[in-house]
């Protein structure tokens, strides 16, 4: 007999993601279970999965520009088919990438392509950009973000070279906002959204770091919940609230063990 995905959150490894397995920890961390899902393997096995994750890195070297290839592949036809009958779908950084350039966000018109992720625009440089931002939740109704208060900042780190949500037709935004779909924002440690370098880190079209589709099952968000899961994570000298929380911490073990800012984004799709 085949083995399934059977109540387990499935993750994506297609050829170049590198963010697999440190998203499997943080899955397992509030009690989920994980298992890797190679592409090339019957897409069939995802039927049963509890929810699927498409990772962060730089599937198949970004040819093209990226997620794009990644985006053709044949289990994505089986993504589309699950996340249109209510599976959750999480896609972080190129796995955000792979997402927009299936049209499975914003999934306002399936018929076309209606973002982009395009190249960062900075004040004094371009191309990959790394660091820690901050980001506030604008909605809660999104399976992802269960867990969040809306207005709620927290701290999570950013790394790629092509980021910026970006789209030609601004009846597309008007529609996000409409159908409540914008569910990050880039903002500074007190919340207030402000569109400079670097609280938007990549100049995306008004500080967009996260959108759902109109039922709330898909989130495609650019910066990586999965790298700020443990309180340890955290830089000493960040600024905020879980800057803080992270230099009182400093010298105890089991404190540093502790919920990072990211977590929830994963204790949302349990409901723990």
């Amino acid at each position: 007999m085949t083995e399934t995905f059977a109540g387990k959150v499935a993750i994506v490894q297609f050829p170049g993601v590198n963010c697999e397995y440190e998203t499997a920890a943080a899955v397992e961390a509030v009690g989920a279970e994980a298992g890797l899902f190679r592409w090339n393997e019957d897409p069939g096995r995802l039927e049963d999965s509890l929810a699927i994750i498409l990772p962060g890195g730089f599937s198949y070297q970004d040819r093209i520009r990226a997620g794009v290839v990644a985006a053709k592949d044949r289990v994505m036809d089986k993504v589309a088919e699950l996340a249109l009958a209510g599976r959750p779908v999480l896609g972080v950084c190129n796995g955000a990438q792979v997402l927009v350039e299936s049209g499975m966000i914003p999934g306002i018109h399936w018929e076309r392509i209606d973002l982009a992720l395009a190249p960062n625009i900075m004040t004094d440089r371009e191309g990959y950009f790394c660091t820690w931002v901050h980001l506030r939740c604008e909605e809660s109704g999104c399976v992802w973000t269960r867990r969040f208060s809306i207005g709620s900042v927290l701290p999570v780190p950013v790394a790629h070279a092509e980021g910026r949500f970006v789209t030609e037709d601004a009846g597309v935004l008007a529609d996000m906002r409409d159908n409540n779909q914008i569910v990050l924002r880039y903002c500074d440690s007190g919340g207030t959204v402000e569109d400079v370098f670097p609280v938007n880190p990549n100049g995306s079209v008004e500080n967009i770091a996260g959108i759902c589709n109109k039922e709330g099952n898909v989130l495609a968000m650019m910066p990586h919940p999965e790298r700020a899961t443990w309180l340890r994570q955290i830089p000493e000298d960040l600024a905020g609230a879980w800057g803080r929380k992270r230099r009182l911490a400093a010298g105890r073990a089991d404190t540093m063990e502790g919920e990072g800012p990211g977590r929830a984004f994963f204790t949302s799709l349990i409901g723990t």
